[in-house]
């Protein structure tokens, strides 16, 4: 891999002066908004980010930063979300990385135009499609994994070729503040920005008209993002919070299940959208599941997960005290309960004797609690998460493929993953978005490349032939329209339309 271009001395006394490490950074206001997008779009007209070679280094570089600054990112996520050191590095910065590498391994590929099939009239001619970049867009992140849903997109757009305004989620203050030190320095100060604002503000700073809004986040603030992209018919992706669900049938090996949610419920202390956010269990097995969550979390975090080096807190005491409120006003304590508002902790929980009217099954759980529901049947639990809104995940547990193949198939959701989670929202070769209430669209891999792509089609003719294609011209006869008539008929069995034209 090369080496990005050196930053000049410049650069650096810049870059320093603008944030120092511990400094707080300002907010940036829509008018500061509109200079840096108006810079941006001088650099994108310019032809700035459409050669290969500019695309790769800036790929480059965005692997280089988290290489040289690991230790940075460790230490903001620890201040921002008491993120254990393993988490960060694998939930957060080896997930970028591999975009990253995937993205420079493929880009040629990418790029390259794709020639589609030709029929009869065309054949002599050029039908292909072309990966255009679309401009500046908007890169809004989620403060559930605030490294990876600011970078990942970001890859995906500096590999189409387009320039980028970031915002991090002013919620995690320490990692958006680094963001917008490092950024600078290691990308292109033109055609990459990080901006700081505040939830309030993004509506405003929307509609100042950019080529294209990814925003990641609760369905609240993505319904005002859209109605603001809406106002100048700028297209947007959107992976929203649902609350997602977790069936496990009768039929699975309770301990390796019991582990998989856990470890995907409780990572990031539950600050998840992707994670299960209740579960949906077969009455014969109930007990056996409850038992087996509590001897994992006794695993995984000890006696007192207070505690454990492996265990976050929450984000901000707003969602701190959401969540508790809603924990002490649904079901039973199975195991955990225990929260301490001077630390932000709320212990990891289980929570039974749910019913659907309970309030944590009315809202989303951004946090460490797990209801368990208990399902008669396959058919009761299909039943139960078709009434609900389509979720962005729906997980199922089972050693019946019958099963598997029946929950995948008769419900919607914007994925799924079996005896498993998490892990189909991660993957490079899989598109992963919502669908309904869930969002709209899709990223990761060659996915975030066509998402930050227009595929334009085009065609390109001679002038050869005309004493074929002038039967479509004026005036119009019969006779010409029963030659296309007769052509569109023989072509119908192969390609559904009249090849003479």
């Amino acid at each position: 891999m090369s080496n990005p271009p050196s930053p000049s001395p410049g650069r650096w006394f810049k870059t320093l002066r603008r944030t120092r490490l511990g400094e707080p950074c300002l907010k940036t206001y829509p008018l500061e908004c509109t200079d840096l997008l108006k810079r941006a779009r001088v650099a994108f007209q310019a032809g700035r980010t459409l050669a290969e070679s500019f695309r790769l280094a800036q790929l480059e570089a965005v692997v280089q930063m988290l290489e040289e600054h690991e230790c940075d990112f460790v230490d903001a996520l620890r201040r921002d979300l008491h993120k254990p050191r393993f988490e960060t590095v694998v939930s957060e910065l080896i997930l970028v990385k591999n975009e990253a590498m995937h993205a420079i391994n493929n880009l040629k590929k990418w790029m390259h135009p794709q020639h589609v099939e030709r029929n009869l009239s065309t054949s002599l001619d050029e039908c292909l499609v072309v990966s255009e970049p679309l401009g500046v867009v908007f890169i809004v992140g989620n403060w559930c994994s605030p490294v990876q849903m600011c970078l990942v997109p970001l890859v995906g757009a500096i590999a189409a070729g387009n320039c980028a305004i970031i915002c991090p989620s002013e919620s995690t203050a320490h990692t958006a503040e680094l963001l917008h030190r490092l950024i600078p320095f290691y990308l292109d100060n033109e055609c990459f920005q990080v901006i700081l604002a505040s939830t309030n503000d993004l509506p405003e700073i929307v509609e100042l008209k950019f080529d294209h809004v990814f925003f990641t986040g609760c369905k609240e603030e993505g319904s005002r993002i859209a109605v603001a992209a809406a106002r100048t018919f700028t297209p947007v992706t959107l992976v929203l919070a649902g609350k997602n669900p977790c069936y496990v049938d009768q039929h699975c090996e309770i301990a390796t299940t019991a582990q998989r949610i856990a470890w995907a419920r409780f990572h990031n202390a539950g600050q998840s959208l992707v994670a299960p956010d209740y579960i949906l269990c077969h009455a014969d097995v109930k007990a056996r599941l409850v038992q087996a969550l509590k001897c994992c979390l006794m695993q995984f975090y000890g006696p007192d997960p207070r505690e454990s080096r492996s265990y976050s807190r929450m984000v901000n005491l707003e969602l701190f005290n959401r969540t508790r409120d809603i924990l002490w006003r649904s079901g039973k304590v199975a195991v955990g309960g225990q929260v301490i508002e001077a630390e932000k902790y709320i212990a990891p929980t289980i929570l039974t004797e749910v019913t659907e009217s309970d309030p944590i099954m009315q809202k989303d759980i951004f946090g460490p609690v797990l209801p368990v529901l208990t399902v008669s049947s396959l058919d009761d639990a299909i039943a139960f998460i078709n009434k609900q809104e389509k979720p962005l995940c729906v997980y199922a547990y089972s050693c019946n493929t019958k099963v598997i193949s029946r929950l995948m198939r008769e419900t919607s959701s914007g994925s799924f993953c079996s005896n498993d989670c998490v892990l189909q929202s991660l993957m490079v070769a899989l598109p992963f978005g919502g669908v309904g209430a869930s969002g709209m669209g899709s990223y990761h891999g060659r996915n975030s490349f066509d998402t930050f792509s227009h595929r334009k089609s085009c065609l390109i003719r001679s002038t050869r032939f005309e004493c074929v294609t002038y039967l479509r011209y004026p005036p119009y006869e019969d006779r010409n329209l029963s030659l296309m008539t007769w052509a569109s008929t023989l072509s119908q069995k192969s390609q559904g339309w009249c090849q003479i034209l």
